[in-house]
């Protein structure tokens, strides 16, 4: 669908378009995990796709695209991680929820939270370490820091990481959304 706007529209050099339809899905995740948000995500994809688009002359033939996306949504999150509004934030477990750990869905749901939960900097470092399987080094190179830093981030992380399924564990299921807190009895 992508390719077939900026084909028909005219736009774009030539490969770009294709490129863009087969690694924009991979793309929408790598952000996903990155800002801990589905729609910054995805917006941080589209704003990789268009520095890629500037660079392309360069990056076509002998480079590596996906690579120079990946360094530039994971700058772009960091940046965005360090701003001081964040969004909206729930002040309050909304009662309709269920407890999660019913299926593979669920528990991914429940890592996705969790790892959206976790500062920026912590957060950059797990996805960068774990999910784009880069080295501490590579790692440290691609967040402009030590890799002292890295390690003691990813040690920080994980940590919470633990404390928060083992918090969860010890925690009794939510009660059913259709009684009232005060009584247990059905609404």
């Amino acid at each position: 669908m992508l390719r077939n706007r900026l084909h028909d529209a005219g736009q774009g050099p030539p490969g770009f378009a294709d490129f863009a339809a087969a690694r924009y899905p991979s793309l929408v995740r790598l952000g996903t995990l990155l800002s801990g948000d589905a729609h910054h995500g995805e917006d941080l994809a589209q704003m990789g796709l268009l520095e890629v688009l500037k660079a392309w002359r360069r990056l076509h033939p002998g480079g590596d695209p996906e690579a120079y996306a990946r360094v530039v949504m994971t700058r772009l999150a960091a940046k965005a991680g360090r701003r001081r509004w964040r969004g909206e934030t729930p002040t309050a477990v909304l009662p309709d929820t269920t407890y999660a750990g019913h299926g593979d869905l669920d528990a991914d749901l429940d890592a996705q939270r969790m790892l959206a939960e976790l500062p920026t900097p912590q957060r950059l470092v797990l996805v960068l370490r774990f999910w784009l399987d880069l080295s501490e080094q590579d790692t440290a190179e691609a967040l402009s820091c030590s890799v002292g830093t890295v390690k003691s981030r990813t040690s920080r992380a994980l940590a919470t990481l633990r404390a928060t399924t083992a918090q969860q564990a010890e925690a009794p299921p939510r009660r059913d959304a259709g009684t009232r807190p005060e009584s247990g009895v059905a609404r």
